[in-house]
C-alpha cells in the first residue's frame, strides 16, 4: 500500500510539473526572411501588415509574410525572432552581391526565395539560382555552422501561363510551380548544406486540384472558390500569401497548422472567410504532410 500511495505521489507530481513546463516558452529562436515581392506581400494588405512585429533590415517598415509567420507562432506558443530583407524583383546573387552587410550574420534558420523564374533573362534555368543560394548558404555557415536553411519554392504565374510569351504558355497552370520544384531539387543536389525546399507552389496546385481556389481568373472565379492571385495574376492575393505563410511555418516548425484554426488571428485581421482560413490551412497540412518524410 505505501509503494501505491508513493507512486501516486509521484504520478501527481509528474503531472504538475509536465503542466507546468507546457506553460514556459519556447526557447527563443532567430529567423531571417531573404526575398522580393514574393515575401514582402506586395499588391496585398499583407505587405503592410504588422511591421512591429519584425525586424525589417532595410527599414522600409515592411511586415509581410514574415509577420504572419510570427503572428502564428506567437499564437501556437513559440517564441521567435524574425527579420527580413527584401527587395522587389531582385534575384537571391543580388542579395548576395548588394546586401551581405545585412543578413551576414548569426541565424538559427534562414528563408531563401528567389525571383519567379528562377532567372530573370533565361526563365526556368536554376544555374544561377542554385550558385547564388549556394554563395549565401556558406556565408551564412561561417556565422553559424548549424544555421538551417530553406529553399522556397513559389508559385505559377498566371500572367505567364496565359497571357504572357514565356516557357509555361500553353501549359496546365501547376507546371511552372512544378518545374520551379525541379529547380531547387537542382539546387539542393548541388548545395547538400542547404536543409531542404518549402512547398509553397504545390500548395497552390492542390488548392487547384481541391477546388478550394480557382485556377484561372480570366475567365472569372468560380463560385465558392478563392483567387489566390491579386489584380495583376503574377503575385498574390491575401488568400495567397496567407496560404505561403501557413506552409513556411508548418515546415519550419513541425506544427500542425489545422491547429491555428477557422478564427486564426491573421486571417481575421486580413478579412479571410473563416471557411477559407480552415481550407487553406488544410491544403498546407496536407502537402506539408506529404512533403516531409
Amino acid at each position: 500500500m505505501a509503494d501505491v500511495k508513493a507512486w501516486r505521489r509521484w504520478s501527481v507530481a509528474l503531472t504538475a510539473f509536465l503542466a507546468g513546463t507546457a506553460a514556459l516558452p519556447v526557447r527563443a529562436e532567430t529567423i531571417l526572411f531573404v526575398g522580393n515581392s514574393f515575401t514582402f506581400g506586395a499588391h496585398s494588405p499583407v505587405m503592410r501588415y504588422r511591421p512591429d512585429l519584425v525586424r525589417d533590415l532595410n527599414n522600409e517598415g515592411i511586415g509581410g509574410v514574415p509577420a504572419l509567420f510570427k503572428t502564428f507562432a506567437e499564437e501556437a506558443g513559440q517564441n521567435w525572432t524574425v527579420s527580413l530583407e527584401t527587395s522587389p524583383g531582385k534575384d537571391l546573387a543580388f542579395h548576395y552581391e548588394q546586401k551581405r552587410r545585412e543578413i551576414d550574420g548569426r541565424w538559427d534558420v534562414v528563408i531563401l526565395q528567389d525571383y519567379s523564374t528562377l532567372d530573370a533573362q533565361r526563365p526556368g534555368d536554376p544555374t544561377r539560382h542554385a550558385e547564388a543560394a549556394g554563395l549565401i548558404a556558406s556565408m551564412l555557415r561561417r556565422a553559424n555552422p548549424r544555421v538551417r536553411i530553406e529553399l522556397v519554392t513559389t508559385w505559377s504565374r498566371a500572367d505567364l501561363t496565359y497571357r504572357t510569351p514565356s516557357p509555361w504558355r500553353g501549359k496546365p497552370i501547376d507546371a511552372m510551380a512544378d518545374d520551379l520544384a525541379a529547380g531547387n531539387a537542382y539546387a539542393l543536389r548541388r548545395n547538400p548544406e542547404i536543409a531542404g525546399a518549402i512547398p509553397v507552389g504545390q500548395a497552390w496546385n492542390r488548392a487547384w486540384r481541391d477546388r478550394v481556389a480557382d485556377p484561372n481568373p480570366y475567365d472569372g472565379i468560380a463560385y465558392g472558390q478563392v483567387d489566390l492571385w491579386t489584380w495583376d495574376q503574377y503575385h498574390a492575393s491575401a488568400a495567397g500569401y496567407y496560404l505561403e505563410a501557413l506552409v513556411v511555418f508548418g515546415k519550419v516548425t513541425g506544427y500542425d497548422v489545422r491547429r491555428l484554426g477557422e478564427q486564426e488571428r491573421a486571417g481575421r485581421d486580413l478579412g479571410l472567410d473563416p471557411r477559407v482560413v480552415g481550407r487553406l490551412q488544410a491544403i498546407a497540412q496536407a502537402e506539408l504532410t506529404q512533403a516531409i518524410p
